[in-house]
């Protein structure tokens, strides 16, 4: 077995001491609005499921979907699924050598909120 000395290696950065960048909290970001998306997709499997078997069960659903927090909630899965669609663009767009600079993966960050933005506005008014 190899010699190691582990008192002597550096640490990695702690969270404590890590300074949040813009580009890791747009990535991380893309996460969770993946699991948004996965989460908020079993109201329209319920919203399906509901439609097929009887009016009863379809008008409780479609009754809570139709609500103030139901727009809320596809309101704020239509801006998910946009900032996830923007980000997975930008990493294919990484994946293939483009746009690494520092300032302009800053740059694409702002942009994916704002372009999500202006896409979930563009289709609750025109839907």
């Amino acid at each position: 077995m190899a010699d190691v000395n582990r008192g002597n290696r550096p640490l990695s950065p702690h969270i404590q001491i890590y300074r949040p960048q813009l580009t890791s909290a747009s990535s991380i970001f893309v996460r969770i609005t993946a699991i948004v998306c996965f989460v908020l997709s079993f109201f329209f499997v319920w919203w399906l499921l509901a439609a097929s078997t009887s009016a009863e069960a379809f008008a409780l659903i479609d009754g809570l979907i139709r609500s103030w927090l139901g727009d809320l909630a596809m309101f704020g899965l239509t801006w998910a699924l946009f900032y996830n669609m923007l980000g997975r663009l930008r990493h294919v767009l990484w994946d293939l050598g483009y746009f690494l600079e520092v300032e302009i993966s800053e740059k694409l960050g702002i942009g994916m909120f704002v372009g999500a933005t202006v896409l979930a506005l563009l289709t609750v008014v025109l839907v």
